[in-house]
């Protein structure tokens, strides 16, 4: 069976895809060029690689595996050049970075100074909601994962970095907003908007409710936190979100934070990596990067 790295790597692409067309925009060639060199990497393996079902492709279990081998490759030969890289003095290459929606609040800014640090390094950044990293994390398609509610089905190395405290809002008009403090049960005959079920802000609060022993009468259910924040600012209920989610400035978007017992629920933002993997220079630098930004902002609260 013979197989090049240029094969490899468009099929690996391919894979990530399931389009010929991104594949071959990916890979920069031609689609006719990308067609001819998967079927002749199908038929080095002897074996369809892609089927078509409908409108949609779909891998082969001997895609399935082809993708793990030949991703499993990539990295290897992307570890062994950044290696080389470190030998010469040079820090450069590239990090597959997956993270939650609410992480895009601060995770750019952590890249932009990685970058500042570090300006040869190019970054691929997947933003998406929890169920979308955790379909890359299971796949392991990229070099760290950020969330802040780690799955508990996968063996995992898990490293806190920042806190992520979630908060109570409610619009800048609502009867509450001007009280010192406020009992959890006075929320009870009040109307929330949450995220939507899965996500990770809405698995800690569910968590925090029942173990208080609170029953929220959930009216809505946003698969944003700018929908959220929209929402309650025109009076359409309570909601709880990140704090980082609700920047500096909640007053300019007529929120407010109220002083619940029982807030603000303390959790954590997490970088994940599957456990056994052996990490690229690029991902280590970068993890250590969140590691000291964590702690200047813990100097700094």
């Amino acid at each position: 069976m013979n197989a090049t790295f240029r094969q490899l790597r468009l099929f690996l692409a391919f894979s990530e895809h399931l389009s010929v067309t991104a594949a071959a925009r990916a890979c920069h060639v031609t689609q006719p060029t990308a067609s001819m060199q998967l079927r002749e990497l199908a038929e080095g393996v002897g074996m369809p690689l892609y089927e078509q079902v409908g409108k949609r492709l779909y891998l082969t279990p001997a895609g399935e595996a082809l993708a793990r081998t030949a991703r499993a490759m990539m990295d290897e030969w992307s570890a062994f050049e950044q290696h080389m890289d470190g030998i010469k003095g040079m820090t450069r290459g590239r990090l597959r970075l997956s993270v939650v929606s609410t992480a895009k609040y601060f995770v750019p800014r952590l890249l932009g100074t990685f970058c500042a640090a570090f300006p040869d390094i190019d970054i691929a950044l997947e933003v998406l909601n929890r169920d979308g990293v955790l379909r890359r994390l299971h796949e392991n398609l990229d070099d760290l994962y950020i969330m802040s509610m780690p799955p508990s089905d996968l063996e995992l190395e898990r490293h806190a970095f920042l806190a992520n405290p979630l908060d109570v809002i409610a619009s800048a008009s609502h009867p509450l907003v001007g009280r010192e403090r406020i009992a959890l049960a006075e929320l009870g005959p009040l109307r929330f908007i949450l995220r939507e079920k899965g996500s990770g802000t809405r698995l800690a609060c569910d968590r925090h409710f029942r173990a208080l022993g609170f029953r929220a009468d959930i009216r809505m259910e946003l698969g944003s936190n700018e929908a959220i924040k929209q929402a309650v600012a025109a009076s359409l209920g309570l909601g709880v979100i990140s704090r980082h989610a609700l920047g500096e400035r909640p007053e300019e978007e007529q929120l407010v934070t109220l002083p619940v017992e029982g807030f603000p629920v303390q959790s954590n933002w997490w970088t994940l990596y599957r456990k056994g993997k052996r990490l690229s220079p690029v991902a280590t630098a970068f993890l250590h990067h969140l590691e000291h930004a964590g702690q200047a902002e813990l100097r700094k609260s």
